[in-house]
């Protein structure tokens, strides 16, 4: 699986270790990266996500690496001779393949590429035939799905989403069911439909049953929602009836994405008992292309929010287990010319964390693979401007959500384009995400 090193590595990596480190803030990209990069950009040089993408020129997907406007295509850089992996592993329609290598691997790569990116090294910086091979402008180029995902778990793990729900459809004065604290709130979604940022989603058709009607009806869903969320990615699989300890769950997770889990509120009324969601939610889930590591997530830990009654001792968790991560919602209508932000939130309101999740998933002994996908759930704030999805911010539909060209939503209609995006904000830079966008068509039939 692995070539020679070559020297250009070996002295990549020895200045990683005598120096910076890869996500180090002092890594200011005006002055240690080549590649111009404005610090409202979510690709500095802290943050190298990887990606699969293609071209008109070379229609083959491969894996590259976002950075400021530009991909740097690995497979490019292997053949050079500048990295340590196999140029075959990176010409792949996926990840998994250089996933599979382990976390050593990734670490020793991310550090090389760092490197290579580095304004002091005249490696690539001043082979001017090789940069023109290697770098692509994002904008003229195809991005894909970034991984092979043999199974999506969503979970349910905002306190104050769950707390909105639970009032809307149940008793406010208690909103939360009684195993909410005690348990992260998970469901096995559907993999197959995960999508790449850009597809467009069809409005699901499946049974409702409106107020008015004994019976249910059937036809296209009336109610259509997204639901602001991060993912994460499995990195390292456990074996069946194996769990995997939360003391050792950060090591299994290979990077974060942004994730809407579109639903169909109508469909999921009328079908989640006793249980949960299946045709309301199965029928596609966007996610971005880019992939951010959690190494260059690491400057941006938080602590978590107080969790009470504490958790049994497999959720215990100690230190900072929390991401400060800016997220936004953004929603163009057919007949507007630009984009209206209608929600921002932060990921560190989340009440469950990712470890917890992971752990709480694989305590029966259920095993995972490498590619899997699991949604953090709705993230919604404790204001009405930071609720992460329609049903929150329109309360169900009966406060209307009023746009700058005068048109109302309660629920998205047919048309309209919904995108989110997510960042950290470091001195001078952003670590971002990118964006996750999807456009509503019309339902068949």
């Amino acid at each position: 699986m692995l070539a020679r090193p070559a020297k250009a590595f070996q002295r990549s990596t020895l200045i990683k270790k005598d120096t910076m480190q890869t996500n180090d803030p002092a890594l200011t990209s005006e002055l240690t990266s080549f590649i111009p990069t404005r610090p409202e950009s979510h690709f500095p040089i802290q943050n190298l996500p990887l990606g699969v993408f293609s071209t008109v020129a070379d229609p083959a997907p491969r894996v590259g690496v976002a950075i400021s406007d530009q991909i740097l295509d690995l497979a490019i850089l292997a053949e050079a001779g500048l990295l340590q992996v196999k140029p075959a592993i990176f010409r792949q329609a996926s990840l998994n393949a250089f996933i599979d290598l382990g976390r050593p691997i990734w670490r020793s790569t991310r550090a090389a590429i760092s490197d290579l990116l580095r304004a002091d090294n005249p490696q690539l910086r001043d082979n001017q035939v090789l940069r023109t091979k290697a770098f692509v402008a994002q904008d003229q180029a195809t991005l894909h799905l970034p991984v092979e995902i043999p199974g999506y778990t969503d979970f349910y793990s905002s306190k104050e989403h769950a707390t909105n729900v639970g009032a809307m459809f149940r008793d406010p004065a208690n909103a939360l069911l009684p195993n909410w604290l005690h348990i992260p709130i998970g469901y096995n979604g559907r993999a197959s439909s995960v999508v790449v940022s850009g597809t467009p989603v069809r409005r699901p058709n499946g049974q409702l049953k409106l107020p008015d009607v004994e019976a249910p009806v059937f036809g296209a869903c009336r109610k259509l929602d997204f639901e602001l969320e991060t993912g994460f990615v499995i990195g390292q699989p456990n074996a069946l009836g194996e769990p995997i300890d939360i003391t050792n769950a950060e090591q299994h997770i290979f990077g974060m994405v942004l994730l809407n889990d579109w639903s169909a509120r109508d469909l999921q009324q009328w079908e989640y008992v006793p249980l949960g969601p299946f045709n309301s939610k199965s029928f596609a889930t966007s996610i971005s292309p880019w992939v951010v590591s959690m190494d260059a997530l690491e400057p941006f830990r938080v602590a978590s929010p107080l969790q009470q009654p504490e958790p049994l001792p497999y959720l215990k968790q100690d230190g900072k287990n929390g991401y400060d991560i800016t997220l936004e919602v953004s929603l163009k209508t057919a007949q507007s010319t630009t984009p209206q932000t209608i929600c921002r939130t932060n990921f560190k309101t989340m009440y469950w964390t990712m470890v917890q999740q992971l752990a709480h998933h694989t305590v029966s002994g259920c095993n995972t693979r490498i590619g899997d996908l699991m949604g953090s759930g709705t993230i919604s704030g404790s204001t009405p401007g930071s609720y992460g999805s329609l049903l929150e911010l329109t309360w169900n539909g009966k406060n209307p959500l009023v746009l700058a060209d005068g048109s109302q939503r309660t629920f998205i209609q047919d048309g309209d384009e919904v995108a989110m995006t997510g960042w950290c904000q470091g001195d001078g830079y952003r670590v971002g995400f990118g964006a996750v966008s999807g456009k509503v068509m019309p339902a068949r039939g």
